[in-house]
């Protein structure tokens, strides 16, 4: 293991949080004049010197020329970068707020880099305008990744960045189809920022002033689901907004890499990709099985309202975005129970969004067939095909285990919730895990669109930041630096 390499990559990463705390310093003093701001100039100038300081102590830990780096470095600097990442960001939460204590600071903080939009604030009208500004900006930076932010930036890692890459994203450096993997990120990148400069004019020509219109595009594009009203997109009361956050976490959910694919006019490569085919196939059939429902059991008259509540709220929880226009958790059982399913599908590999993502989905149900097949006819060779290419035993096999481990987490987690939460539903109880696993944020019953997490003992929101950062970084990269073997010298 080489140490010294983890210690300067770990001190990158904090650099960009101070930078991103600088941000925050100016917005505090563009409004220092409103009453709530009275601590945040100070509170984020803290929060600043501290991620300086310990970027800096990283560095100096980490002096030497070895540049060596492989899979091993890979998962410690994202697992740990990621943990530094959220208790550093966690900081201006319990600074700046009173009623902040420990436990709902590093709960918000990981709800926000981790973009699962679950939240322990009330009265967000209340809060400052710069905390706000962190809550969204922090969805943003997780979004696409803090390490891939860092990969773009560092041109020495030359191959650790491709295994940083593809440690980081749920999409593989294969894919970026450059022949340099910080050429390829620099497109992610410049696309991210495409993206989200659209949303923030049409957010703005909405109706939005220009604070909440960039607030809203950063949890948006990042499909996390922070707003800086308490009542969602819906204390909005436009029609024309809520389409267009349609259309912005739909792509937010479509694999980034396709849409490079595009941009790059490469069309049989476009026309070859089943996951993103799949993921709009399963967004519209959703959407229109829950209009039925709304026309036929909910009491909406108007198609063009019932349309779009559909179709809103199946993006959202598809993408794992979490905003919500209309009280899900009353809707028809068989609308809650596609819901419910729509949250653990997730979006397409390479995006922002989280799940299980609809090409791990696909590739389970043909290795299903596969073996069905086999069953009756131990002759039969059907090779499984992803995205135009044959996918080999080995892919299949970690993507059936991952596959495994989240239904196995989501079983083994319910229980200890509950031993520490007794009083809330089942419902409450299976849907909260699942919401945190697959980073998504509200849930059913007490979880629900209209409520929120701040009745929770502290144990259990420990607990469930823990759950949200295993799903961020899809279990193997925590899970591995709890392994003894992991650390040792080879």
């Amino acid at each position: 293991m080489n140490y010294s390499i983890i210690f300067r990559l770990l001190s990158a990463i904090q650099f960009i949080l101070g930078l991103a705390f600088a941000i925050c310093v100016g917005v505090a003093y563009i409004y220092r004049d409103a009453g709530n701001e009275t601590n945040a100039v100070a509170g984020f100038t803290y929060c600043m010197g501290a991620a300086l300081l310990l970027g800096g102590l990283f560095l100096y830990l980490g002096r030497g020329k070895d540049t060596t780096f492989f899979k091993k470095e890979a998962t410690a600097v994202i697992g740990l970068g990621w943990i530094a990442a959220i208790l550093v960001g966690s900081l201006p939460y319990w600074i700046i707020l009173d009623s902040c204590n420990l436990a709902d600071a590093i709960f918000e903080s990981t709800s926000g880099l981790t973009t699962t939009g679950a939240t322990v604030l009330d009265n967000l009208e209340s809060h400052p305008h710069s905390l706000l500004f962190w809550r969204s900006l922090s969805q943003w930076i997780g979004g696409m990744g803090v390490v891939v932010f860092f990969v773009a930036i560092l041109g020495f890692l030359g191959a650790g960045g491709k295994i940083l890459f593809t440690r980081e994203s749920s999409g593989t450096a294969e894919e970026l189809d450059f022949p340099r993997i910080q050429t390829g990120v620099n497109r992610l990148l410049l696309l991210y920022l495409i993206l989200s400069s659209l949303c923030t004019t049409v957010y703005y020509l909405g109706g939005m002033n220009f604070f909440e219109a960039l607030n809203h595009t950063f949890t948006t594009i990042a499909t996390g689901g922070f707003s800086t009203r308490s009542s969602s997109i819906a204390g909005f009361g436009s029609p024309l907004l809520e389409w267009s956050a349609i259309v912005f976490m739909a792509l937010g959910g479509t694999s980034f890499l396709w849409m490079l694919l595009v941009l790059n006019k490469n069309w049989h490569s476009v026309r070859l990709n089943s996951e993103v085919k799949a993921y709009y196939a399963i967004l519209l059939l959703a959407a229109g099985l829950v209009t039925y429902v709304l026309i036929s059991h909910e009491g909406y008259s108007s198609w063009h309202d019932a349309i779009r509540s559909s179709l809103f709220q199946v993006t959202s929880l598809m993408t794992t975005t979490g905003y919500s226009t209309r009280d899900f958790g009353s809707w028809n059982l068989m609308a809650q129970v596609l819901l419910l399913g729509l949250m653990a599908v997730g979006g397409c590999s390479g995006s922002t969004a989280c799940g299980l993502k609809v090409g791990r989905i696909l590739v389970g149900i043909k290795s299903a067939l596969r073996m069905v097949g086999r069953s009756y006819s131990d002759h039969v060779i059907r090779p499984i095909y992803m995205n135009g290419r044959v996918l080999d035993n080995e892919s299949r096999e970690r993507v059936v285990t991952y596959i495994l481990l989240n239904g196995g987490l989501l079983f083994f987690c319910m229980p200890i919730l509950a031993i520490f939460e007794p009083t809330i539903s089942f419902e409450g109880c299976f849907s909260a895990v699942l919401a945190c696993i697959f980073n998504i944020g509200p849930a059913f019953r007490e979880f629900g669109p209209t409520e929120n997490y701040a009745f929770l003992r502290d144990f259990s929101k420990f607990f469930l930041s823990a759950l949200m950062i295993m799903g961020r970084l899809e279990l193997f990269a925590i899970l591995a630096l709890f392994t003894p073997a992991f650390w040792r010298r080879f």
